[in-house]
């Protein structure tokens, strides 16, 4: 992924990019290389690829690859990107195209909800399941500490994290309310009260 796909304004669908049409390929390959499906950045998948990375444990990587497609990151190249620096874009010219980091086809993509879960429930890494609340961030190694209010099923959690010794990944302690839990999930309670949650990375 790092050494074909990634581009610092995302991840591209393929590489090479087609230069001809091929009939057996059909839309693909009709594309301009470095647009659309041809070996552009589509924001979309690039979630994808963001959540992959907290599962292998790579913070920084994972972060990184965030940051490459979120709208904000683009206002210093506003005359290249050329969309709006506040909205997700479908795609992005790819390294192929003849303007690379252009953006294209702004307000037309499901990114923004994917983005939020790659966020929240892989990088911060506070994940609903079906009998808890994981608690598995996985962050550049230089952040310390982090806090997060979630309500879960009828109750919240206030959910302090710390970082003491600068790891990407792994819940040494967890607590709850002041108990110790095993493990990295909290179970359900459905109670409707405030519980306070203390995690150590280690």
């Amino acid at each position: 992924m790092k050494k074909y796909l990634s581009t610092p304004n995302g991840c591209v669908l393929q590489q090479p990019a087609f230069s001809k049409y091929y009939v057996h390929l059909g839309e693909v390959s009709s594309y301009p290389p470095g647009y659309k499906e041809n070996a552009g950045i589509f924001t979309h998948n690039n979630t994808w690829i963001q959540i992959a990375e907290t599962i292998l444990g790579r913070g920084e990587q994972a972060m990184e690859y965030y940051k490459s497609i979120c709208p904000p990151t683009k206002e210093d190249q506003i005359d290249i990107y050329r969309s709006e620096p506040y909205v997700y874009s479908q795609m992005t010219a790819g390294k192929d195209a003849p303007t690379p980091g252009e953006g294209k086809n702004s307000w037309l993509t499901g990114t923004v909800a994917w983005s939020f879960v790659a966020l929240s429930q892989y990088i911060l890494g506070i994940r609903p399941d079906f009998d808890g609340l994981i608690i598995d961030p996985c962050i550049p190694k230089d952040w310390k500490e982090f806090s997060i209010v979630r309500k879960f099923r009828n109750s919240t959690f206030s959910i302090s994290i710390t970082n003491p010794n600068g790891i990407n990944k792994g819940v040494k302690k967890l607590m709850l309310d002041g108990k110790s839990i095993d493990g990295n999930k909290i179970p359900v309670l459905n109670d409707g009260k405030e519980h306070k949650v203390e995690v150590e990375l280690g």
